[in-house]
């Protein structure tokens, strides 16, 4: 008589966990950054999967169910960020967010819907931490927001539990380029031929260009594609709150802000890069989250006598 399905999936789960942990320790042993080196730790969960299927010919292991299944799932666990790494991976997703370990939404085509989701929350902590990681910054009671770069390019933004109500409210913009040029929007529909031809005159010229609209209305991606208008022979000097703008251009400085440290100190503000790009020899300044205290000193670069004057996305 076979086991029942409950018990098959205890199995596999069971099998599941042995394999992360023989993956880690090697992750480990072998000094492995995960956020940093996806592909090795993929070749070490495709060798740790292996030896186990070559130990279950001679019978003293169970096999690897669908062993393809099982790698992805551990790359997910140990370089990925676990559950929610389908839904990252996932094209049509636009956007997900946490509210409580049981309500888990995520966008596709611009309407939400909650997932089937559970989390534990001590795993939503942990994941969390791991999406910091790489960005450098840091989420506690001194800090309660958090704005960070995931290595994906998708946008994090945390409120920590004490803010929000209840729970820690997470939410992940995912980093979706469908157009890198004006061209690209005439073909998907989003602007007219004879309006990118402005466009792309206006930004050739010179001239002060101020992009504005509501959350996911695309403001990122028209920037960056006006971005790709910009001639070569100048040099651009963007200034973020976290890198989001990705174009291509042979001479472009790209800054983000950066938190106070511990002690309080080393808080580089989005106003604090618009004086220093000042003094880096721009023929174009872009800055993106323009909705505060920066907008003087926009204002007074606007006014500072750059030949070529610079373009502001407005939030």
């Amino acid at each position: 008589m076979g086991m029942s399905p409950s018990v098959d999936a205890l199995a596999d789960q069971q099998l599941v966990e042995q394999l992360d942990a023989q993956l880690r320790e090697l992750v480990r042993r072998e000094a492995v950054d995960p956020q940093r080196e996806g592909a090795v730790v993929r070749r070490l969960a495709e060798s740790v999967v292996r030896a186990h299927d070559e130990r279950s010919l001679t019978g003293a292991v169970l096999p690897v169910p669908d062993p393809r299944a099982v790698v992805a799932e551990l790359v997910a666990r140990v370089a990925g960020f676990g559950v929610l790494q389908p839904y990252l991976d996932d094209d049509e997703v636009e956007e997900l967010w946490i509210n409580d370990v049981s309500r888990v939404f995520v966008a596709r085509n611009g309407r939400h819907e909650l997932t089937n989701l559970v989390l534990e929350p001590q795993l939503v902590t942990e994941l969390v931490e791991r999406m910091l990681k790489v960005s450098g910054r840091r989420l506690d009671r001194s800090t309660p927001f958090v704005d960070a770069t995931m290595p994906g390019g998708h946008r994090l933004h945390v409120v920590l539990e004490g803010i929000s109500r209840g729970f820690s409210a997470v939410n992940i913009r995912k980093f979706t380029m469908r157009a890198t040029r004006l061209a690209d929007l005439v073909e998907l529909g989003s602007l007219t031929a004879p309006a990118a031809a402005f466009l792309e005159a206006s930004v050739r010229a010179g001239l002060n260009i101020l992009v504005a609209g509501g959350t996911q209305a695309g403001k990122t991606t028209m920037l960056n594609c006006l971005a790709a208008a910009i001639p070569g022979g100048e040099r651009v000097i963007s200034a973020e709150e976290v890198w989001e703008l990705r174009f291509p251009h042979p001479d472009w400085v790209a800054m983000q802000t950066r938190q106070a440290g511990l002690e309080g100190t080393g808080e580089v503000r989005l106003r604090d890069l618009v004086k220093e790009s000042l003094r880096m020899r721009p023929s174009r300044i872009i800055v993106g989250e323009v909705r505060g205290e920066e907008c003087l000193d926009l204002l007074l670069a606007l006014n500072s006598g750059i030949p070529e004057l610079p373009k502001e996305r407005f939030y």
